[in-house]
């Protein structure tokens, strides 16, 4: 009989902490992917007249044809079906995309075998770029419910022609709930280097201006709005446009009210890149949070950790550019791989209920 009382009693006080009577509940999280993506010129193969296309059409110098058009969207769907997929046992419930010509090759995208289970919908607006180019936001239907989108100009003068306006991509603002929690997307793909770091470094604190008074603005309307910057910035953390036009700090202690943290920073710094070129490597592609994501209240999402995603299949297997991004489009033509860049990715985590 007391032997019995004695594993009764056992099993009350494991049931006590099973159900946190001594404070020591199990806590599980649910963990979310953001993502970002430079599809490398995701174009359909048709001419569109009011763009400098030319070249992605079947007579064009790419030859670009739709058995081409058609495996490179295999290819960018199954990529972005796998980001941090090892964490979160799902793509990501929203993924920011770059260097896309249009609404449907997206829509084709979406359609893909690989990504049309999770129910992607669309955010996509025409921008004036000369190539016709355009950043654009997918979503999971059922993790993200979007409220407001619009797309942001980016006015550029040419320095030598102060009359010429210079045409590049918009930026693009989304406000939705993620899983019944507001957040905002800024979705970004600032000017090339074409004429060299020093020489265009210019525009890309132009276009740093226009997302820092992006983010004051929602901060005015809520001073504790929960931000995501993500984008091809064209410049690395460290570079002024970032660090000192948009004042994304490197380190979190470094990070006040209403500012901005840059998770990529320690990435760069130990030389970890998402594009290579003459042997030395990048990080243009970045997610950047607001100041909120970094409380340590769980009940709402919070940062968790920031990633690049390189796995094997993304990387060149031989040749001269042996372990750089596998690109779909080299100097010897289409070469039946994925992008020049590797995608990113932040995690973010919240207490289950």
């Amino acid at each position: 009989m007391q032997r019995s009382r004695s594993h009764l009693f056992i099993i009350f006080i494991l049931c006590c902490f099973s159900e946190g009577i001594f404070g020591q509940e199990k806590k599980e999280y649910n963990i979310t992917a953001v993502a970002f993506y430079n599809l490398e010129n995701l174009f359909d193969i048709y001419d569109d007249p009011k763009t400098f296309d030319d070249d992605r059409t079947p007579q064009g110098k790419d030859r670009w044809t739709e058995a081409k058009y058609r495996d490179k969207l295999k290819n960018m769907a199954y990529a972005i079906s796998r980001i941090g997929f090892s964490e979160t046992n799902a793509p990501p419930a929203i993924i920011g995309v770059c260097e896309i010509e249009n609404l449907q090759v997206l829509e084709d995208l979406v359609a893909e075998p690989a990504l049309e289970p999770f129910n992607y919908g669309i955010i996509h607006y025409d921008s004036p770029d000369l190539r016709g180019i355009d950043v654009a936001l997918l979503y999971r239907k059922q993790l993200f419910m979007p409220e407001h989108s619009v797309s942001h100009e980016l006015i550029l003068y040419d320095p030598e022609e102060p009359d010429k306006r210079v045409y590049t991509r918009d930026q693009l603002v989304v406000a939705g709930l993620l899983q019944g929690e507001r957040v905002h997307v800024i979705v970004n793909h600032w000017p090339s280097r074409s004429g060299g770091e020093k020489a265009s470094s210019p525009k890309r604190e132009k276009a740093a201006l226009l997302n820092r008074q992006i983010v004051d603005s929602l901060f005015r309307t809520d001073p504790y709005a929960r931000i995501i910057s993500v984008g091809d910035f064209n410049d690395d953390p460290h570079n002024k446009s970032l660090k000192k036009v948009l004042g994304a700090k490197s380190e979190k202690k470094e990070v006040g009210f209403k500012e901005l943290y840059n998770p990529m920073a320690a990435l760069a710094k130990k030389g970890i890149g998402s594009l290579a070129y003459r042997d030395g490597w990048n990080l243009f592609d970045q997610i950047i949070v607001s100041s909120p994501f970094l409380d340590s209240d769980y009940s709402r999402f919070t940062f968790y950790k920031a990633g690049i995603f390189n796995e094997q299949f993304l990387v060149t297997p031989s040749g001269q550019y042996k372990g750089y991004p596998f690109r779909s489009f080299g100097d010897g033509g289409f070469t039946g791989g994925y992008s020049d860049h590797f995608p990113v990715y932040v995690l973010l985590i919240k207490e289950k209920p």
